[in-house]
């Protein structure tokens, strides 16, 4: 097998994505928020093995893990990569059957969601003239759109990870990852400016 190459991009303070020059999962993705959940996914067990590791989403060629709690990567981020490297290069399954089959089909997640977008969701973004619509469900793959004074706002990403990502997957915690589609640059907000 070819070395297995991996780069690690730093999100934030507390999430880091890894993309690896070869799929992990091909096809899907599945989320991991807690170590109980991970139990028989070789990938997501390793990785909760590491202390400091809060959740992980393996899509495709994508591994993403989120920290417990804020902190300096580096030392974090050459563990998660050799993890990675080491249950790549042993050939097993990086999601277990068990985890697969306990998925729910797309139209089941599709209404669960939107009863989240309706009922918590869009009432608490409508205060800043905005809205979150869903686009689709994809298996467990769920699109999104932001609209409203969220296109262009500079808090978008914040509220899109810890107010719409936290209430589906408390919700449905067999959804994989979450994607806005937005347009953020598109658009002009009054109430924030970007924090970059």
């Amino acid at each position: 097998m070819d070395e297995i190459r991996i780069t690690a991009e730093p999100k934030d303070n507390s999430t880091c994505r890894f993309v690896v020059d070869r799929p992990v999962y091909d096809g899907g993705s599945v989320f991991f928020g807690s170590r109980e959940r991970a139990s028989g996914s070789n990938l997501a067990e390793k990785l909760f093995a590491i202390e400091g590791v809060g959740s992980v989403l393996i899509q495709d060629n994508l591994v993403t893990v989120t920290a417990a709690s804020g902190g300096n990567w580096m030392p974090l981020a050459k563990q998660v990569g050799a993890t990675i490297r080491t249950v790549l290069a042993s050939g097993e399954m990086a999601v277990s059957d068990a985890v697969l089959s306990s998925i729910p089909d797309a139209e089941t997640i599709k209404k669960k969601v939107q009863g989240i977008l309706d009922h918590e969701i869009n009432p608490a973004v409508a205060a800043h003239g905005g809205w979150v619509e869903l686009i689709d469900v994809k298996k467990n793959e769920v699109f999104i759109r932001m609209g409203g004074g969220c296109v262009g706002c500079g808090m978008a990403d914040v509220t899109l990870k810890q107010g719409v990502e936290k209430s589906i997957r408390q919700a449905i915690p067999e959804v994989g990852a979450i994607l806005d589609t937005t347009d953020h640059a598109s658009g002009r907000n009054p109430y924030y400016s970007p924090a970059k």
